[in-house]
């Protein structure tokens, strides 16, 4: 009984962290693909590696326990696995690469309803891009990009909304 008791806890939680609602309507996202590429042919992908653009003077763009990086690697290698694409590291179809730009100085103009004018405020905003590329060639077939003002609302509310932006990209690449 014990057993069927955790086993349901386990998948009541699951049920609610499926339904967990985060803020999401700030997010932008584009892509584009080379139309003579057809994506099924790659098979195998490798990790070019990541840049990082940061404009965070306060160190307040990454907290502590919170790899970017790694989260990121992780999800772009699940939308890879659930098209059928092996990650390897001899002989690649195809490489990734992605780039990670962060500028905590962000300004821009916010309504304030009170004063029925607009006040320039501090907006942190963060961008993704996500870019694949023929391994022989060497020339980009497809990139996607993301902007989003950035939260502060934790690690939990960060990974949904990471998970969510790099879901929505790989969304937009050719079948």
């Amino acid at each position: 009984m014990k057993k069927f008791s955790l086993a349901l806890i386990m998948m009541l939680g699951l049920l609610v962290a499926g339904c967990a609602t985060f803020p999401k309507d700030d997010i932008r996202i584009e892509a584009e693909a080379d139309p003579t590429i057809n994506f099924n042919g790659y098979k195998t992908y490798a990790m070019l590696g990541s840049a990082e653009i940061l404009n965070d003077p306060e160190g307040k763009w990454e907290p502590p326990g919170f790899d970017a990086d790694a989260e990121i690697e992780f999800l772009i290698s699940r939308e890879l696995r659930k098209l059928g694409k092996s990650e390897t590291r001899a002989n690649p179809d195809m490489l990734v690469a992605y780039a990670l730009g962060v500028d905590m100085a962000m300004m821009k103009f916010k309504d304030d309803p009170e004063k029925k004018v607009s006040v320039l405020e501090n907006v942190p905003e963060g961008a993704l891009v996500i870019a694949l590329m023929d391994a022989n060639t060497e020339i980009v077939t497809w990139a996607a990009v993301a902007v989003a003002e950035l939260q502060n609302e934790g690690d939990e509310v960060a990974k949904l909304r990471l998970n969510y932006v790099v879901t929505e990209m790989f969304k937009r690449l050719p079948k």
